[in-house]
């Protein structure tokens, strides 16, 4: 059973002028990460626009990161959807395609108690093989629901195939409490990119780091040193990451990911209404922050 660990990118979704997906530049991006280090890819997230995106479209984004990564490294797809029954036909896909597995996130918009919550994730994880594996998504400030530890235990109980959890609020004792389910046999994978380190310091096996399709390097950095136990070229690799989210906003406008792409020449990605893409004044105003940046630390 392949696990999430490491530097996992959650990959933005880019649009043509006409709003249609830009197949040549996804694909590009998928080459770039790989050849910069990334672990694995994590399409049709949060940062993926998820919810501006339809099942067709879904399905197309998932078969290209199978397609262009082609087991170079594995493809974890988020198939959570407004229904159930949207995310059953989802994760059905991403088995059918060869994904490595898939990431649920929590229902979204509408409150669900535990009971409801807990068949949400059993109904989804049953329908896949028992060593399929399926990573939970809590990401309460967006979603409204909250998965808390007595929830996931109950859904461990019931599943054999739930592995680990992406979280993506920052709340270090959260993902401390976290890792005590399942025995301390589940994974905890952080989702605010300048936790990394301190993620990793407690026993988490990785990031989803949105900010890491802008530059992968320090991220990647930050993992290879610590692994290797060289915690002083770990924390001066999240300092740089630090620098870098707040340069690119860390996610809370999807702009600023897509015109990092186009200055990194992956290729140029529109936004899709309501949201907008960047004026040409604040195009440049990025360009030279990254310019700065990488002046700085020499990358």
């Amino acid at each position: 059973m392949v696990r999430m660990n490491g530097v996992v990118c959650p990959i933005i979704t880019p649009f043509s002028e006409d709003d249609c997906i830009d197949v040549a530049v996804l694909e590009r991006l998928i080459d770039f990460l790989i050849k910069e280090g990334i672990s694995s890819v994590y399409p049709n997230g949060t940062t993926g626009e998820m919810l501006k995106l339809s099942t067709e479209e879904r399905m197309l984004v998932a078969e290209i990161c199978v397609k262009v990564s082609s087991g170079r490294i594995p493809v974890f797809v988020q198939v959570g959807a407004p229904t159930l029954k949207e995310t059953i036909r989802l994760a059905e896909h991403a088995l059918k395609i060869g994904a490595d597995g898939v990431g649920v996130v929590t229902p979204q918009f509408f409150g669900v108690n535990k009971k409801e919550m807990v068949n949400f994730y059993v109904n989804i994880s049953k329908i896949l093989p028992a060593d399929y594996p399926v990573y939970l998504y809590n990401i309460p400030q967006c979603a409204g629901n909250d998965l808390t530890t007595d929830e996931i235990e109950e859904i461990l109980s019931q599943t054999s195939n739930v592995v680990g959890i992406k979280y993506s609020y920052p709340d270090l004792l959260r993902f401390y409490q976290y890792l005590s389910c399942g025995k301390g046999n589940f994974d905890v994978i952080v989702g605010p990119d300048k936790l990394f380190l301190p993620g990793l310091s407690i026993g988490c096996a990785g990031v989803v780091s949105g900010c890491s399709q802008c530059d992968p390097f320090p991220f990647v950095q930050i993992y290879k040193r610590f692994v290797e136990g060289d915690m002083s070229g770990a924390l001066k690799a999240q300092r740089q990451a630090i620098e870098l989210a707040d340069i690119v906003k860390a996610g809370a406008n999807m702009g600023y990911f897509k015109a990092a792409l186009e200055y990194n020449h992956v290729g140029f990605s529109h936004m899709r209404a309501p949201a907008v893409d960047l004026s040409k004044e604040e195009k440049l105003a990025l360009f030279e922050q990254l310019d700065a940046y990488h002046a700085k630390w020499g990358n």
